[in-house]
């Protein structure tokens, strides 16, 4: 989805896309590798490191299908991840694997940022919980989101302004912005946490489990999983010729 920002008069800045940028990583699917033959290698299995990992792909199906995980923890990717506070709340509930350094609203004045769905984004809940789908939104229906939620951030931040400029600390006058306001943080993990994270927060046709999650945190997770799959391209095709379920 690409971006869409829109500056209001009152100055705020509405989104509808997030940004996912990798900055840095050692990750590769010869880390997988020697990871693994140590068990039968010892020193040995450092010898994988000059060997080309594509000899080796049906070791790598070997782990995915059988579950073998660990050997899937020995490499580091950083994601650099701007999207509203409520896909935060979500993102952290991830925390085996994963390190989380975010934006403080304590310590810096938060920018006038916010989330507002575009059109692509379906708005209706069908069903009851456990058991419901989403549906598209009349263009009636995405004008009311569009304009509500903008006078709603006007004013939020309107009164966020006004606590500060009567002096009340930054992290006492946040308390007046909604979770569509944007934060950003990096995101460190490996490709067992990653995997496990995308077996929940995506929806694809090669998923054994089915997962529901909230459109704008498996935005998210798409941008991530394409990062990931340039890097381990053997351990994201092993991924997903095994049902996408984390090892």
């Amino acid at each position: 989805m690409g971006r869409t920002s829109v500056t209001t008069p009152e100055s705020l800045t509405l989104r509808s896309d997030v940004t996912v940028e990798l900055v840095k990583s050692s990750a590769s699917d010869a880390d997988v590798l020697f990871a693994a033959r140590v068990s039968t290698l010892g020193e040995q299995s450092l010898d994988e490191l000059k060997k080309d990992p594509e000899r080796s792909k049906g070791l790598i199906n070997y782990l995915m299908r059988d579950r073998h995980g660990s050997p899937f923890e020995h490499n580091s990717m950083t994601f650099f991840i701007s999207a509203p506070i409520f896909v935060f709340r979500e993102f952290m509930r991830h925390r085996v694997g994963w390190s989380y350094n975010e934006e403080s609203g304590r310590y810096r004045e938060l920018e006038p940022v916010f989330y507002v769905p575009d059109t692509s984004r379906k708005l209706v809940q069908e069903g009851r919980p456990g058991k419901y789908v989403f549906v598209e939104g009349t263009p009636a229906q995405h004008e009311t989101v569009r304009s509500t939620l903008e006078e709603s951030y006007e004013q939020a931040y309107g009164a966020y302004q006004k606590l500060l400029a009567e002096g009340v600390a930054r992290e006492v006058a946040r308390s007046a912005l909604p979770v569509g306001l944007y934060s950003s943080m990096y995101a460190t993990c490996n490709a067992r946490s990653l995997m496990h994270f995308l077996g929940l927060r995506t929806q694809h046709e090669l998923a054994k489990v089915p997962s529901f999650p909230q459109r704008e945190i498996e935005m998210v997770g798409e941008k991530m999983e394409a990062e990931w799959a340039a890097l381990m391209p053997l351990t994201y095709a092993a991924f997903n010729a095994n049902g996408r379920v984390a090892p």
